[in-house]
């Protein structure tokens, strides 16, 4: 039996590319085929500086022969594809910074291609894929580590160091965040928000939370991630400073984003142990005035005061230097306020600055300490604590009623005497030391209790955990939509049927 014959396969022409060659610059020109004809200076002044900071072309032009009327080559070209680049060289020329004679890369069209010249233009400006603004931060990354500062890229690409230390940050976040947002899991806006905290598994574990809830904004990716956070606007955080807890090794979270006012401070228990410190501090300076006692709080609690009698001291006296200080000032003031009365609209800065430094100069004498009875100050009380904008706060001069002068009956003026006096058994006067509370705890450690009882916890750590149990429980009710349903439920319940 013949064999069958075999059926010839069918060759494929083979691609060949057109050849690349190095021109002079003064041999090329721009072609009429090109189709950019609309705003062509748009961006030639950055691909200019682009190139001239590299001192070479990324990408070569694509050019065709300039043909005579018999069909021959003339040695000059025509660049229907990359007239931008072709505008940069020339401004480089003229500004010296390149020979007009000077070598360009090209790819020279062979003369049998199958695409004209207005083909090619206008595939080079439609077949370009924009960069994903995950590779860009990633790029910036490499380029930082590789040695560049974040000013060098910042003016390498026309943008701003804040815009780069951005994208820097963003880098940062989580490698799993990084590749659902790749995935477009999640917009750009929620990937800087991840930014506020550097946790890897705060910012994984804040995610799986916000799948779960129908609350997907920034802000509130925000907000799950700086709970157990203290902000630094926060009183604890102005009255001991930022300087001062960074100084003391204490992080703070800052959102290059969004005004973040300052940022949060991390590390909580270390910002209470700086309050606390500075207070005490203060503390001990004021009993060192003779107080009897000294209450410390960050926050007095309302009506604290109550059922106290306040002290009433005298003003103290202005010196003769402090007088004449005040009088200057006030003259100075009148002077420059008939100076500028009559000017419309804002003051000088200068001058208004002056102002605002007499205004202060005068309160401050206004302001004077107040002076009481040192047999009042052995009785009395002072107050210390902190006001909303962090200011420190001490209010001088109360008595508790315990601590009132017992009334002196008619006969007994030896033993009201004797106790009043508080004199030792050799007659000499009682050394007493102030005692100092600072939110609800003696400063001072007491006398160890025989034995082993459990003591209680602190005030301030009991809160710590309260908001720690707190902050526990929103995460699990939001992780469980069906508990929090039910928990709902019960209380519409108990309200309605209590």
């Amino acid at each position: 039996m013949a064999k069958a014959a075999k059926t010839k396969k069918r060759s494929v022409p083979m691609i060949v590319f057109s050849r690349a060659r190095d021109i002079p610059f003064n041999r090329i020109r721009l072609s009429d085929s090109n189709v950019r004809e609309t705003d062509v200076e748009a961006g030639l002044d950055e691909l200019t500086q682009d190139i001239d900071r590299r001192e070479d072309l990324i990408q070569g032009l694509n050019v065709r022969a300039i043909l005579d009327a018999d069909g021959n080559e003339t040695g000059d070209f025509e660049t229907p594809a990359g007239g931008r680049r072709y505008r940069s060289i020339a401004r480089l020329v003229t500004a010296g910074r390149f020979p007009v004679d000077g070598l360009v890369p090209c790819i020279v069209k062979k003369a049998d291609a199958k695409t004209s010249a207005v083909d090619d233009s206008l595939a080079e400006n439609v077949h370009r894929l924009a960069l994903h603004p995950l590779d860009q931060f990633r790029a910036f990354k490499r380029m930082v580590d590789s040695g560049m500062t974040t000013e060098e890229v910042a003016a390498a690409y026309f943008t701003t160091p804040r815009y780069v230390e951005q994208r820097l940050r963003l880098s940062t976040v989580s490698p799993k965040l990084l590749e659902i947002y790749a995935g477009e899991g999640m917009t750009l806006a929620m990937l800087e928000a991840f930014t506020v905290n550097p946790d890897h598994a705060r910012q994984e574990q804040v995610w799986e939370t916000t799948q779960r809830s129908y609350n997907r904004q920034p802000w509130h990716i925000r907000q799950a991630l700086t709970q157990t956070t203290v902000p630094a606007s926060d009183k604890r955080a102005r009255f001991v400073g930022i300087d001062a807890y960074v100084a003391a090794g204490g992080p703070v979270l800052r959102d290059l984003f969004e005004t973040d006012n300052g940022g949060w401070l991390e590390d909580v228990p270390m910002l209470d142990r700086l309050v606390s410190y500075k207070l005490k501090a203060t503390a001990d300076a004021v009993a060192a005035e003779g107080w009897k006692w000294i209450s410390v709080d960050i926050s007095l609690p309302y009506g604290h005061d109550h059922g106290l009698r306040g002290l009433t001291g005298t003003g103290a006296e202005l010196t003769d230097e402090e007088r004449a200080t005040r009088l200057a000032l006030r003259e100075e003031y009148e002077r420059i306020e008939a100076e500028y009365g009559e000017v419309d609209g804002d003051l000088p800065e200068e001058i208004d600055q002056r102002l605002g430094e007499i205004e202060t100069a005068l309160d401050e004498l206004a302001n004077r300490p107040v002076i009481y009875d040192p047999a009042d100050i052995a009785r009395a009380g002072v107050f210390i604590s902190i006001d909303r904008d962090g200011d420190l706060v001490v209010d001088r001069g109360y008595v508790r009623p315990e601590d009132e002068a017992p009334e002196v009956v008619e006969g007994d003026g030896a033993e009201a005497d004797g106790e009043a006096g508080g004199d030792d058994a050799d007659g000499e006067p009682a050394v007493r030391r102030t005692v100092i509370t600072i939110g609800g705890q003696a400063s001072e450690p007491e006398e160890e209790e025989e034995g082993d009882a459990i003591k209680p916890l602190p005030e301030r750590l009991v809160i710590e955990l309260t908001a720690h149990r707190t902050l526990a429980l929103r995460n699990a009710v939001a992780g469980n939509p069906h508990v929090a349903m039910t928990a709902l439920l019960h209380r519409l319940v108990l309200d309605t049927f209590g």
